[in-house]
């Protein structure tokens, strides 16, 4: 078993290593909507987002939506986080069992931020108006399982950002799959992201005066004219990786994962996690995030959490996660997730 385990991480690893060495150019920022690329649960984030092949709770709607189908209750998530530069990222989700027909689920993300003055050159303390810029993302999900061992999952997103009189609107799917191996219980998920149409931003803020021929005396020189902006892809992302309980009694469990990132923004990546749980009631969590990635700041990441029954099958998870971002310092996550 060891030696299985120890040549999985190596083909990681390698695939990892050749792939992110195989040119200079990453493409970062060359992508719209990246804000569909922030990782959802404290959970997930603490074990350095090597959750695709974990995905056993509600947070599997983000990371693969086939994991939603292994849910034997309904699940309410709630998550905040204070992201770089005073953004608030904040994500609502919602799944409910529908036995052998599968599960269904609808989830909120919203990226916003306090209004600023609008400054030009020549008033640099302010017009007087105030702008303000947001992202939305609205899902609905399905999940099934196919098989005792196998699950599919599907993500339908309605995507918006804005920013002043400006806007941009796209769609978007997520697939994923989840297997579980006659291995130990060692699982094997992969899922696509963010696969859908060009986003291009539009509105009143592209209007402008052109004067069609200055060398002309006496034209009109206040003519409405538009600017044109381009289109951009939403940042697809195809991942895949493993994960196993290595150690489980009835009052611990240690869990491992890897996971092999394959961005259209950037390049690959490798992410590792690890999970120790003291009879599923105190966790503790850590990770790396995007190793080998050519443009990026995040790295280790650190979590804890706790989960308390109450009446019946009521249960609250709290979870807390921290990512370091280097030159960005870091970023400290909140969770909470109710089973009913």
């Amino acid at each position: 078993m060891k030696r299985v385990i120890y040549l999985i991480f190596t083909v990681l690893l390698l695939w990892s290593v050749i792939y992110s060495q195989s040119g200079e150019v990453s493409n970062v920022g060359t992508t719209a909507a990246p804000f569909l690329q922030i990782g959802v649960g404290a959970r997930a984030i603490g074990m350095g987002g090597a959750f695709v092949s974990t995905a056993n709770d509600i947070t599997a709607i983000y990371w693969n939506p086939a994991g939603i189908g292994r849910l034997v209750q309904p699940e309410l998530l709630f998550v905040h986080t204070n992201w770089i530069a005073d953004i608030n990222f904040d994500f609502t989700a919602a799944v409910i069992p529908l036995g052998r027909f599968g599960t269904v689920g609808a989830s909120i993300t919203s990226l916003s931020m306090e209004e600023m003055k609008v400054r030009t050159i020549g008033l640099p303390e302010g017009t007087g108006e105030f702008f303000n810029a947001g992202d939305i993302s609205l899902g609905l999900s399905y999940g099934f399982n196919m098989t005792d061992r196998f699950s599919i999952g599907l993500n339908a997103k309605y995507i918006s950002q804005k920013i002043w009189k400006e806007s941009a609107h796209g769609i978007a799917i997520d697939v994923g799959t989840l297997f579980t191996t006659a291995f130990h219980g060692l699982r094997i998920g992969a899922s696509m992201l963010n696969f859908g149409t060009d986003m291009k931003m539009d509105g009143d803020d592209l209007l402008v005066y052109h004067d069609i021929d200055e060398q002309q005396l006496g034209n009109n020189d206040r003519i409405f004219a538009k600017l044109e902006t381009s289109k951009w892809p939403l940042p697809l992302t195809f991942q895949a990786g493993i994960s196993m309980e290595v150690y489980e009694t009835r009052s611990h469990r240690l869990t491992l994962a890897a996971e092999a990132v394959h961005p259209n923004d950037n390049s690959e990546s490798v992410n590792f996690g690890t999970e120790y749980g003291f009879r599923e009631f105190f966790f503790l969590r850590g990770g790396y995030r995007n190793m080998f990635q050519l443009d990026g700041e995040e790295g280790l990441t650190l979590g804890a959490g706790f989960s308390a029954r109450f009446v019946g099958n009521f249960r609250v998870v709290i979870d807390y996660a921290y990512a370091d971002f280097g030159r960005l310092e870091n970023v400290q996550r909140y969770s909470l997730i109710l089973k009913f």
